[in-house]
């Protein structure tokens, strides 16, 4: 027979559990402002979430890419044999030129009116070929401003979304595949693979392995920390074994989608490094940190606001634990890091 106490401690983390998706504005923070202390007594005095800081942390160089042409709005840079990154140092997509057109890789809605434009740099060959790395309208929504593209390829799970959104900017794939696909252009090649929801369903790998160029977005974030929540991931970890697999893979620049420089894998060893660490801080503020019992000005039956007190507290001490080594290593370590302990912590208590 389990004691009562067993039954309540069963009962309360039952409650927390129930809480799965509960991100609100934390209890603790309120109380205690934008300072939480770790067991080691680290202190971090990054903002949580919905304080405004009064000043953001400086972007380290290696962050930094080259700059771009503000009356262009966008940059190439080439990757070899005829491939092409064009970004505006905030997203990224590709273009590959072969002997009789180009292949586009995504379109983000804020430069994909230029990508016509980009292109003409290089070639004046039509654009025969469109690819989706997944359904997510910031890396495909602007699709609808190339007009008519005689040939678009998707994961099939990135087609049911496509159908599901019915978005005139992201036109449905014509051509799907479920594992593998290779894409034979006179001499040119890529090769697609799904390594499974990650990110979502659908997020695929595009490789041109003559040029050893990986593109997978939203998964590694070179030299920044990874959008909140590692990126909006659906399956943390799936996210994380996605990117302990890339260390693995023959590329040698990597197109990660976002921000202004290519990757390398030193960029993926070091989101490797950030993944366990955050995982060790979060999974020892759960076991440290203690579930409510009461709290002042909370009825019994609020069990969100209990929910919200102990998360925020965990959240703190996995903020603070990070901070000393991280926010230095990682550009905006201080926008994100509170989106991702939060995540991190629930990922740890429901997955």
């Amino acid at each position: 027979m389990k004691s009562p106490d067993a039954n309540k401690c069963r009962d309360l983390w039952a409650v927390a559990l129930v809480a799965a998706a509960m991100t609100s504005w934390p209890l603790h923070a309120q109380s205690s402002g934008v300072e939480q202390t770790s067991k080691s007594g680290e202190t971090s005095k990054i903002a949580p979430i919905g304080v405004m800081p009064t000043a953001f942390m400086k972007i380290p160089p290696s962050a930094r890419g080259p700059e771009i042409d503000r009356k262009k709005g966008y940059r190439i840079e080439s990757l070899g044999a005829g491939l092409y990154m064009v970004t505006d140092n905030a997203y990224q997509s590709m273009f590959m030129v072969y002997d009789r057109g180009v292949v586009v890789v995504d379109a983000p809605p804020s430069y994909a009116g230029k990508i016509k434009e980009a292109v003409r740099e290089v070639t004046d060959k039509p654009i025969t070929h469109l690819i989706y790395s997944h359904s997510h309208a910031d890396h495909i929504g602007g699709a609808g401003s190339f007009g008519p593209v005689p040939v678009i390829i998707a994961h099939s799970e990135t087609k049911r979304l496509l159908v599901r959104d019915a978005d005139p900017q992201r036109p449905i794939p014509t051509m799907t595949f479920d594992d593998r696909y290779r894409l034979r252009l006179g001499s040119q090649v890529l090769e697609l693979s799904y390594p499974g929801n990650g990110h979502e369903p659908g997020n695929i790998m595009i490789y041109a392995p003559a040029q050893k160029v990986l593109m997978f977005v939203d998964i590694v974030f070179p030299g920044w920390m990874p959008f909140r929540r590692f990126g909006v991931a659906q399956d943390i970890p799936g996210y994380f074994e996605q990117v302990r697999e890339l260390d693995h893979h023959p590329f040698e620049k990597l197109v990660g989608g976002h921000v202004s420089r290519i990757g390398t894998h030193e960029d993926v060893k070091l989101q490797i490094a950030f993944d366990d660490d955050i995982r060790a801080a979060a999974s020892a503020a759960l076991h440290s940190q203690t579930f409510p019992t009461e709290l002042n000005g909370v009825e019994p039956v609020n069990s969100w606001a209990f929910v919200s007190d102990y998360t925020a507290r965990v959240a703190g001490q996995c903020v603070a634990a990070m901070t000393p080594k991280w926010k230095d290593k990682l550009a905006a370590f201080d926008t994100f890091i509170w989106d991702q302990c939060y995540a991190m912590e629930q990922s740890l208590r429901v997955d």
